[in-house]
């Protein structure tokens, strides 16, 4: 596998093609993997507010708040539209240009599937996408890329049901291949480097027209998730399934 910068991207503004960019500069071969950062989609998607707004916007971009510190401090974190569990809702003001937020793209699936078609018709390569985005992470220290929009792409390796190196069985295993592949790929973009675009090449296996599941899929289903909950609710849900468990004697 190889991780290969995109260089020579000019800076983003409303209306610029992100796919004729990439396919001016780099050299797409089949079966790539391009890995987007979220910020040049949404300037190119024109996704501008002033930042007098930021109260406004944080209001409609929340679904639900997770967790926030009492009387101010730092950034609330909560639940958005997209259903991803994030500081300010994605919200963000750095390398923006002027008093202005930028809010996240309005549909990342949709937008990473216009980007790979078009690749396609500009450079006859079928190739994946993934649109990235940095967020921290419960119970550890720094942030990491993440996919928040996928097309062509197999975001989920569902192993469960296989058996393991010694035999045993797999029962709750599913690789977030989406998630590994913008972490690593932030390892070459970086943040203040200018390098919004990496591709990722040689692992052609995950790519196809008929891996139509978006990174929305890799959203866990909230009658699935005890971490959405605080504590004290985990820990009586928890028990509540126990008790409704079938067969269980204890």
């Amino acid at each position: 596998m190889q991780i290969l910068p995109v260089d020579g991207l000019p800076e983003f503004a409303p209306g610029v093609s992100i796919a004729r960019e990439i396919a001016a500069v780099g050299e797409v071969q089949p079966g790539d993997i391009l890995v987007v950062t979220s910020k040049i989609v949404s300037k190119a998607e024109g996704r501008f507010l002033p930042a007098s707004e930021k109260a406004r916007a944080l209001a409609a971009e929340t679904v639900r708040v997770v967790a926030a510190i009492p009387g101010g401090g730092a950034s609330a974190i909560v639940e958005n539209r997209l259903g991803l569990v994030m500081a300010a809702a994605g919200i963000d003001e750095s390398n923006v240009e002027g008093e202005r937020l930028l809010l996240l793209p309005q549909d990342p699936d949709a937008s990473a599937r216009a980007i790979a078609e078009e690749v396609e018709r500009l450079t006859g390569c079928l190739v994946g996408v993934l649109i990235s985005d940095t967020a921290g992470r419960p119970w550890r220290v720094g942030q990491t890329d993440m996919a928040i929009g996928a097309a062509r792409v197999q975001v989920i390796d569902d192993v469960r049901g296989t058996t393991d190196a010694n035999g045993k069985p797999l029962a709750v295993t599913q690789r977030c291949i989406g998630d590994e592949l913008a972490a690593a790929a932030d390892l070459v973009k970086g943040k203040a480097t200018g390098v919004p675009v990496a591709i990722v090449r040689g692992l052609a296996h995950y790519v196809g027209v008929g891996f139509t599941a978006g990174a929305r899929s890799i959203v866990r289903d909230p009658e699935q998730d005890l971490f959405r909950l605080g504590t004290a609710e985990a820990i009586a849900e928890g028990r509540r399934r126990r008790e409704r468990a079938p067969g269980d004697d204890a």
